[in-house]
């Protein structure tokens, strides 16, 4: 079965810090939308702004809110490799499905190294994980027989993020993992189709923030297999793509159209990507409008 898991934005206040109310209503809205699963301190999280003990406060007060409603994953990635571990080990009793953790970054690894890395997590781990694979923000992407090695040695690697600009990665991934209980997901919202003709689960997209309505109809639709009606939400989703394309942070562009979408949050962002969009928000929320004028004309499901 197909899956949406939302990488929820974080609604910080003007001191820089997680506005605990906001962040609720967030979750809220994408509940009632009836999204899969939220993946809480992804990339949307802007989670480098803080630090272990305000993302360790954060993620409880997150999943003590939600209170079971949906899934929830934590991203738990850190440069620092203890800190990482302790993050990750923490999050199980915080009532979290599994840690999704990026890779290391800054310094560039090679695959001997991020085979070392995750095998030494999983192996100290309380519990299941999944990988977040980003070569744009890593440097390296995780090569499908570092996966497979990884995998056969600490089973508790369940899944992986792959957010990945050449979708044929993903194939090589879901290949290498076939006839394994193992869970892969896009990491750019247009590459859903593909990723479930290759084997895939679904996606971890960051579009859900902004429209979980067309993103969890298309996934019932998937599942339905009602083919006509999948591509067309497909289409849809697609021409939001741009969102990420703007010079400014995705994040903050999110943050602006839910806030058009009526959910009264805080559209601040992370010191320095707190700036001027230099008018692409206007440009955004014609287009966003016309792909949710477009999703009316399509109708419900069930017309």
């Amino acid at each position: 079965m197909a899956k949406i898991i939302v990488p929820v934005v974080t609604v910080f206040d003007r001191t820089g810090k997680p506005d605990r109310e906001g962040n609720q209503k967030v979750a809220d809205y994408l509940i009632a939308n009836h999204v899969d699963g939220i993946l809480v301190l992804g990339s949307a999280g802007e989670f480098t702004e803080l630090t272990a003990t305000e993302k360790q406060r954060f993620l409880s007060d997150y999943a003590d809110h939600v209170a079971g409603r949906t899934a929830l994953y934590a991203g738990t990635g850190d440069i620092n490799f203890q800190q990482t571990l302790a993050l990750s080990n923490s999050v199980y009793a915080m009532g979290y499905r599994a840690p999704l953790i990026v890779g290391p970054y800054y310094y560039g690894t090679n695959q001997a190294q991020l085979l070392a890395y995750f095998d030494a997590l999983a192996q100290s781990l309380k519990g299941d994980m999944y990988i977040y694979n980003y070569p744009a923000r890593t440097g390296c992407s995780i090569a499908a027989d570092t996966l497979r090695e990884l995998v056969t040695r600490d089973p508790n690697i369940v899944g992986l993020k792959d957010t990945v600009s050449e979708p044929g990665h993903t194939n090589q991934i879901c290949r290498a993992m076939e006839g394994r209980p193992f869970a892969v997901y896009s990491g750019y919202d247009d590459q859903f189709l593909y990723n479930l003709a290759v084997g895939g689960s679904g996606s971890i997209g960051g579009l859900a923030n902004v429209v979980p309505d067309i993103w969890s109809d298309l996934i019932r639709s998937a599942n339905a297999n009602d083919m006509a009606r999948t591509v067309a939400l497909a289409r849809l989703l697609s021409r939001l793509m741009p969102i990420y394309e703007q010079r400014c942070s995705s994040s903050i562009l999110f943050k602006k159209l839910m806030i058009h979408r009526g959910l009264a949050i805080s559209p601040q962002s992370i010191f320095p990507f707190d700036g001027p969009d230099d008018g692409a928000f206007e440009t955004m929320r014609g287009l966003l409008d016309q792909v949710l004028a477009d999703y009316r004309q399509l109708g419900s499901a069930t017309a």
